[in-house]
């Protein structure tokens, strides 16, 4: 037989694209419409509705950037049209762009009653089925005029249209057609049939039977149908194709659990406030979606996107609820944001699943065993524990496929964290967290899953997403066919936990993946928008300060505890701790607002540990000084958690001029030698007789790389970035400043100011950074060549800190050329180490050379990642003033680099008062062991909880005593604060509790008043 399949497909993809659905809607008419806008901020829905409208017809320009525009559609059923299926086609003036990117619809009953929302590829409203004729339609649809980023086509390209303070006015959209239309059943469902069959026989192999005869169907079916008449013929093409869409799968066939699907980014390309709207819309779509197909189950994350749908649109949220009640709507993930899980420190990643399991608790009485993180940008290795200490015992993820150097070599597997938990993990071969249940990609999931011959199961969550928008009825009728089509995979809709159970079952002992879930993409997003993250930090900090005092000063005076403030600030911080937020990938709008909540939040965090601390100090005339310790270790002689009169002066030595230039800091325990361009050419520990500078090295060393991603500027830097690259050593001023030195430099459009200075009493070297910023796609890095031969260093993470390797052995080991720590990287070999701490960077690099001549030994550089300046999204990304702190550690071991750290993010206060001092409500008798958290219960029992952790990395004994509760009856819970149920409670001995912990191990102890 001739070959003629290339003839018979382009057939197929003609008739489809010009005769089969236009033919969906084969009679039409036009409806009235009428507009009022605002450029301002959304109105509330009585507003719109009320507000006064003026005629507009199709082809009128409407919408300025960011702005709002209520439409006004009515119209009358035709009587002929009696009998028939109708619909409204209503076109905003959708352009070829996905949904999300671009404007958007929620269509009203004139009394405010939502009905659906609408984006390109779901613009339909049902008026009935049938309809008698006659009927009236009067709609009333919000319209957001977003503007698309990428309206020329061209990614990635700098726009002001990211901040409505810079988009302008000019008209966004052009009005499209607003019809009635009869809506042809038959016809979408030969449509359907269509690209079913078309797509997957796209997808199977040339010289297979089933191919074949899908195409001889198909031909055989575009015979039948008349290109004059599609309506009068499509049943009989349907017929046609029946015998191959009713072909069995094979038995082997893979099996996909489809899982209606909306990721919804709580902001990115647009503001908060806009994805407040966008989740209303996808909730009201997904419900209508629901009532229509009985088989369909719908799955959303994000705690918060549910608080907002019930605070801005109760109505949108009573069918939420309902349909949750019914178990078609499943709240999934139990955090409350999807949030970055590299930089949020300890507590917050914890407090994530806190808030987000509580909310679905007290809301919908459910409780989720599975994180939900599609979308995540790689996933830090304490985060296992974190899962498990929530209650949960797996992970959904997708980004991981996203990795541009190494495969992923498992989508089912066991994720191993630093203290040993385990949680089954699973990332859908299908390679999209927005699956249109198209052929290619099902076909793709089948082939790309690489657990073959010892498990069957994958998921693919299935709905337009990232700007919202869910599953449509074409993905449902799509995924109907696939049920069981000989060719395919199986698919079926089904909840995450009934995946989960499945595939837990039929692979009991998966591999293991030890450590870090690290992405080999998006890793500059460690670095960009240095304001927010600076901002995230010290928000953390403020919290774990206002925590403890406020705690300290309800048990130790009348002072209450503030229950409902807390609960606010938090729930804040970790919204923008959200992956495009807290990564700095959002639009312009998005980090000026987290800039003003940030300020907004530490006025309100200061005002809370003042008051605790001034309740706590007493009577301020006439009193003392008092330094209150907020770190989890005493420092100059006052005890963690508590305050005393200060028996240190807390100051650092005094420069004294170098021979050929600059300055000595020297406190007999480390000597630090600044040259005369304002390097650190020597920091020598004098107790250990050690240098920590690398042999005719300097440390110190600002250094600038070009910084122009091959793509995807806010969230990439590329490897190539080092090839090339500038010291800044000129110095514009050197000089003495109090009992600093103080470094100025300016290079391009932009200056830098640094203080250097030792202290009297401690092994470190503080630096202070001010860095004026002008650049614009520039890398600045802060380097410290260090005298050490380490293999591996140590980067802290949540609840403990990850190894990684400083060479570049495997090509797993080069793709690491960014990576993550919070407070400290710290660099050993046997017996002496170095620690670099920081109060608010998070990206960092560590490598490693051998020096030539006859030293040869090892250098291992550490840069601090400090800022950047990508173009896109925000063209003016980190321009302006910013402010880093770091220190240098010399001779520090793992447990000082802990300590340090703490320094550095949770400095001590100076309170005047007439108490002699404020004893620790907690203590705890092993320097290891780091409590986290103070705190009264969430529940307002006035319960002490205590969250502490293991933190060198070896196994350790503590006793933990609680001034003031009873700690012959405490527990041990679980995130949420409940007692874990087969815990044994902690061993009492002289009135202490006593814990052994494993490495990394965190306990979380609950302690009633005695």
């Amino acid at each position: 037989m001739h070959d003629d399949r290339k003839l018979v497909e382009a057939r197929l993809e003609r008739v489809l694209r010009e005769r089969v659905r236009p033919a969906v809607h084969p009679v039409t008419t036009p409806l009235t419409v009428e507009i009022w806008s605002t450029a301002g901020e959304p109105v509330p829905v009585a507003e719109g509705l009320a507000a006064p409208t003026t005629p507009i017809s199709p082809g009128t320009p409407w919408g300025s950037p960011w702005g709002t525009s209520w439409f006004k559609v009515t119209g009358t059923v035709p009587a002929e049209w009696s009998g028939r299926t109708v619909e409204a086609v209503l076109d905003l003036g959708f352009t070829p762009r996905t949904p999300g990117f671009q404007c958007e619809g929620l269509v009203h009953l004139p009394d405010g009653t939502p009905v659906k929302g609408l984006h390109p590829r779901n613009a339909y409203v049902r008026v009935g089925s049938p309809v008698t004729g006659g009927e009236q339609v009067h709609w009333r649809i919000e319209a957001a005029s977003n503007p698309d980023l990428e309206a020329g086509g061209v990614p990635f390209r700098p726009t002001p249209m990211g901040d409505r303070a810079t988009a302008g006015e000019a008209p966004q959209y052009v009005l499209g057609e607003m019809r009635l239309a009869v809506f042809d059943e038959t016809v979408w469902n030969l449509v359907m049939d269509l690209e079913v069959l078309g797509e997957l026989m796209a997808e199977l192999p040339v010289d297979g039977a089933r191919r074949w005869e899908i195409l001889r169907a198909v031909g055989r079916a575009l015979d039948a149908l008349d290109l004059q008449d599609v309506n009068g013929t499509a049943q009989t093409a349907r017929d046609a194709l029946a015998g191959v869409l009713a072909a069995p799968a094979a038995p082997a066939a893979h099996r996909i659990s489809a899982v209606g699907h909306a990721h919804i980014d709580s902001a990115w390309l647009w503001p908060l406030r806009e994805t407040v709207r966008k989740v209303a819309r996808t909730a009201s779509n997904m419900t209508a979606l629901l009532a229509e197909e009985p088989e369909f189950v719908f799955a959303m994350s994000q705690a918060q996107q549910y608080a907002w749908i019930k605070e801005h649109r109760p109505e949108v949220y009573a069918r939420v609820k309902k349909a949750v009640a019914d178990g078609r709507f499943v709240p999934a993930g139990g955090m409350w944001v999807e949030s970055d899980t590299n930089m949020p420190g300890s507590e917050a990643m914890a407090r994530q699943f806190t808030y987000g399991k509580r909310f679905f608790l007290e809301e919908f009485g459910i409780e989720n065993d599975e994180a939900w993180l599609p979308d995540t940008f790689g996933f830090a290795a304490g985060l296992p524990q974190i899962i498990r200490a929530a209650g949960a015992t797996r992970l959904l993820t997708q980004k991981i496929s996203w990795s541009r150097t190494n495969t992923f070599p498992h989508h089912t597997f066991s994720w191993e964290g630093i203290d040993g938990t385990r949680i089954f993990t699973h990332f859908p071969p299908v390679d999209s967290y927005n699956c249109e249940m198209s052929g290619r990609q099902i076909a793709h999931a089948a082939r790309n899953f690489k657990e073959k011959g010892v498990a069957t199961r994958s998921l693919a969550p299935t709905g337009f997403g990232d700007g919202g928008g869910g599953t449509t009825r074409e993905m449902v009728a799509k995924a109907a066919r696939l049920r069981d089509l000989e060719g395919a995979a199986r698919v079926g809709w089904e909840a995450p936990a009934d995946f989960f159970a499945k595939a837990e079952a039929e692979y009991p002992d998966p591999p293991v993946w030890v450590g870090e879930l690290y992405l080999e993409l998006h890793r500059a997003t460690l670095t960009s928008q240095a304001g927010t993250k600076r901002g995230n930090r010290r928000s953390e900090s403020l919290l774990t300060e206002a925590e403890l005092w406020a705690a300290t000063a309800a048990a130790h005076t009348d002072m209450p505890y503030p229950y409902e403030e807390l609960d606010r600030i938090w729930k804040t911080v970790l919204l923008h701790q959200f992956h495009d937020i807290l990564p700095g990938s959002s639009i312009a709008w998005v980090h000026r607002e987290a800039r003003e909540t940030y300020a907004r939040l530490a006025g309100e965090l200061e005002g809370i540990i003042t008051g605790a601390q001034r309740a706590l100090a007493g009577d301020s005339t006439g009193g003392g000084e008092l330094v209150f310790n907020s770190a989890p270790h005493e420092r100059s002689s006052v005890p963690a958690g508590g305050a005393s009169a200060p028996t240190a002066s807390g100051d650092t030595v005094s420069p004294v001029p170098r021979d050929g230039g600059g300055y000595i800091l020297d406190n007999g325990l480390l000597r630090v030698e600044i040259d005369a361009r304002g390097l650190v050419v020597s920091a020598y520990d004098l107790v250990a007789d050690r240098e920590a500078i690398a042999p005719g090295q300097a440390a110190n060393l600002l250094q600038l790389h070009p910084d122009f991603p091959n793509q995807w500027d806010a969230w990439d830097v590329d490897a190539f970035y080092r090839n090339v690259g500038s010291d800044l050593t000129e110095v514009a001023e050197l000089g003495v400043e109090g009992n600093s030195v103080r470094v100025g430099r300016v290079f391009g459009a932009s200056r830098v100011t640094q203080h250097l200075s030792v202290p009297s009493d401690a092994k470190r070297l503080d630096i202070d950074t001010e860095v004026d910023w002008h650049e614009s796609e520039r890398f600045l890095k802060l380097a410290f060549p260090l005298d050490v031969k380490a293999d591996r260093y140590a980067s802290e993470t949540q609840f403990g800190h990850v190894y990684r390797p400083t060479h570049q052995n495997t090509s797993w080991e080069w793709a690491k050329f960014e990576a993550c720590n919070h407070r400290f990287v710290h660099v050993d070999e046997p017996g002496w180490g170095v620690a670099v701490v920081n109060d608010a960077t998070y990206g960092h690099d560590v490598t490693r050379a051998v020096r030539t001549g006859a030293d040869a030994g090892t250098t291992t550089t550490v840069r601090a990642s400090l800022l950047r300046a990508p173009r896109y999204p925000d063209p003016e990304t980190d321009q302006g003033s910013h402010r880093f702190r770091h220190a240098l550690v010399p001779g520090a071991t793992i447990g000082d680099a802990v300590r340090e750290g703490h320094r550095a993010n949770l400095p001590e206060r100076r309170v005047t008062g007439s108490a002699a001092a404020v004893e620790p409500l907690v203590t705890v008798d092993n320097e290891a062991v780091v409590v986290s958290a103070v705190k009264l219960a969430d529940d307002r029992s006035g319960d002490l909880v205590v969250r502490l952790y293991e933190a060198h990395g070896g196994r350790a004994r503590a006793t933990v005593r609680a001034d003031g509760f009873a700690t012959g009856r405490a527990v041990l819970t679980d995130l949420l604060e409940r007692p874990l149920p087969d815990a044994d409670p902690p061993a009492v001995a002289d009135g202490g509790l006593v814990l052994a912990l494993r490495p990394f191990q965190m306990v979380t102890l609950r302690l009633p008043h005695a």
